[in-house]
């Protein structure tokens, strides 16, 4: 049965999840714009901008991601909200962990994920891999009667799926079978550590006051004063300079 069958429209409801753009497109980091990429160049347009409007009506009641699996409820124009379900291949524990060694060799794509950023250059690791990080393809299931693929109801759940890779890049990889708390895990103990010897300070005692290479200077000596020195700048009275002459110029020699 063609979506026709709701002509109706939906029944509103209360504090279901809107999407944040109102217009436009939906999406907007390079990780959610290459998930939306993929679904606008499989699927058909015209369901996808009606799943847009539902999402930004609130129409989706609830989305649950799991490993290799996500499922929403999405109200219709019928009293029952519809199923919607989505899955993917998860990677198992041994995939896991070629795809972690790989990302441990590459300093820079470790730094990012530490830091809660999405590296571009991890799809192109896993593709290295062999393995996709993004899905192809989608195993999708709505429990509405209409036959069009994806229903507005699918499309709906897929753009505010997309929002949410926008607030947490690590959901895609939840999506994929790793959690963020997993990978950050295996991720920081793969990290080289900086091991810095302990010395004890009573076996540095005997150094600690050596001057450095920069601290060695040339012995500084006092420059040599001029004989008459004194009798310039202090001048005896006229009558006794003759008698002092000579004790003024022992004094600056000495």
């Amino acid at each position: 049965m063609p979506d026709w069958f709701e002509a109706t429209g939906p029944i509103r409801v209360e504090g279901g999840i809107k999407a944040r753009t109102r217009r436009g497109t939906i999406g907007s980091t390079w990780w959610s714009r290459r998930f939306i990429d993929i679904l606008e160049r499989v699927c058909d347009k015209g369901r996808l901008s009606r799943g847009r409007a539902y999402a930004r009506q609130g129409q989706v009641l609830s989305i649950d991601l799991s490993p290799g699996e996500v499922r929403a409820a999405v109200q219709g124009s019928r009293r029952e909200p519809y199923a919607v379900v989505i899955r993917i291949e998860a990677y198992d524990e041994r995939r896991w962990a070629v795809i972690e060694e790989s990302i441990a060799e590459q300093a820079v794509h470790r730094a990012k994920l530490l830091a809660g950023e999405m590296p571009p250059e991890i799809e192109e690791l896993f593709a290295a891999l062999g393995i996709d990080l993004f899905p192809r393809d989608l195993d999708m299931d709505c429990s509405c009667p209409d036959w069009g693929f994806p229903c507005k109801h699918l499309s709906a759940v897929l753009y505010l799926l997309a929002e949410s890779f926008d607030d947490d890049p690590f959901l895609v990889l939840a999506w994929r079978g790793r959690t963020r708390e997993q990978l950050l895990g295996s991720l920081a103990e793969d990290a080289p550590r900086l091991e810095v010897r302990d010395v004890p300070f009573a076996d540095r005692l005997a150094d600690f006051y050596a001057p450095g290479a920069t601290a060695h200077r040339p012995e500084r000596r006092p420059a040599a004063a001029a004989p008459d020195l004194l009798l310039r700048v202090f001048p005896p009275p006229a009558d006794l300079a003759r008698a002092l002459t000579p004790a003024y110029r022992r004094l600056a020699d000495s």
